[in-house]
């Protein structure tokens, strides 16, 4: 009996040890802060550059002149839920100024300028634009959709942006000033929005990186389950299919070398199966570089730039942020070291000759620098 007392005793302790251990991983401090101000430069640069590039389209696309009508689009709304702020209208000059203001929204998203703000603005125009031309999307258009929706929760704006550079020279102009008297209401009332804070952005992070992990995990297993990915030879199929060969050339090129193909199909499986278990070990690094590789052959050679794009900035949430504050400073190393040697090279060869002659004559004076 107080054997089982003392095993039950033992479970307790452990599992209020381990719940505190998560409460204060979620309420202690911000997680990730570097790695949310990757995500959030990275997609709202891309869907700059997205918006961007199809400028010339905008109006096939999503505007007046798309196929897919208003009309249409209200009754799949109907059905789906859906809906969209380019809806509200049907004249051009209303779709031209939201056109312009995405680009804007965009363009200070990434900046991160008012950044609680922009996050919204941002999502919803995300989700504008992909409801109002949904059957013309792709994986990484939904990658991006889900990951603008999760950024609203986290302080993606307090590395590398506008808000931070703000809030750096406001406490340094605080810091000359008397500090202000603050009642114990509001000191808890500052408390206790600081922890909501902080939950709430770890939880985004933690939702971010799961949903990452889901994605590779399941991409995995439904690779395992079909015969081509384990013949070797699923990416030959891909190589040879002209709806994604923009350089058909290139495609054959890499076609020629099938055990290479073979090669990288079962490395592709055992990445992506392997991905969600690696995450807390030092062989996660490794198993990114790969990643990395692979999207940037889906971008080359397939021809999916903003998918790729988006599964990259979506791998940035597992570095952590020494990764991140390690990066500045070797770039600042580099830049140190290639801007000196010039520099130490004109001091050794053309260095200014001290006066010659009396110490008592001054060398500007007639015969100063002659031998007396």
């Amino acid at each position: 009996m107080d054997r089982e007392t003392s095993l039950v005793t033992t479970v307790r302790r452990w599992l209020l040890d381990r719940a505190g251990a998560l409460w204060a991983l979620l309420t202690a401090r911000p997680l990730s802060l570097y790695a949310a101000s990757v995500l959030r430069i990275g997609y709202g640069l891309l869907y700059l550059i997205f918006l961007l590039r199809e400028f010339p389209h905008r109006a096939e696309i999503w505007g007046p002149d798309s196929p897919w009508t208003p009309e249409l689009a209200a009754q799949l709304f109907d059905q789906t839920g859906w809906n969209s702020i380019l809806m509200l209208s049907d004249s051009r000059a209303y779709f031209e100024l939201c056109y312009v203001l995405a680009l804007v929204t965009s363009a200070l998203f990434t900046l991160g300028w008012r950044t609680r703000v922009m996050s919204v603005l941002f999502a919803v125009v995300v989700i504008s634009f992909h409801a109002r031309a949904i059957f013309m999307t792709d994986g990484g258009d939904n990658l991006v959709l889900l990951m603008v929706l999760y950024l609203v929760l986290t302080a993606c704006g307090r590395r590398w942006s506008l808000d931070a550079r703000r809030d750096r020279l406001r406490k340094a102009r605080a810091a000359h000033a008397p500090q202000p008297v603050m009642s114990f209401r509001a000191r808890q009332l500052k408390e206790a929005r600081s922890t909501l804070t902080t939950v709430v952005h770890n939880c985004g992070i933690l939702v971010i990186a799961a949903q990452v992990c889901f994605l590779y995990g399941s991409a995995g297993l439904y690779k395992v389950q079909g015969s081509t990915w384990g013949g070797g030879t699923a990416l030959h199929y891909a190589l040879n299919l002209e709806l994604f060969q923009p350089w058909p050339a290139l495609s054959h090129l890499v076609d020629e070398f099938p055990m290479v193909i073979a090669m990288a199909g079962y490395v592709t499986v055992l990445v992506q199966v392997a991905f969600p278990f690696v995450l807390f070990g030092r062989l996660k690094y490794p198993v990114l570089t790969v990643l990395l590789g692979m999207h940037i052959g889906i971008a080359v050679l397939m021809g999916l730039p903003l998918f790729s794009g988006a599964m990259i900035v979506a791998d940035a949430v597992f570095l952590p942020d020494r990764f991140y504050t390690f990066l500045p400073l070797l770039w600042r190393r580099a830049a140190r070291r290639i801007g000196m040697r010039p520099e130490t090279r004109r001091a050794a060869g053309s260095g200014s000759v001290p006066a010659q002659g009396r110490p008592e004559v001054p060398a500007s004076e007639p015969g100063g620098v002659r031998g007396g």
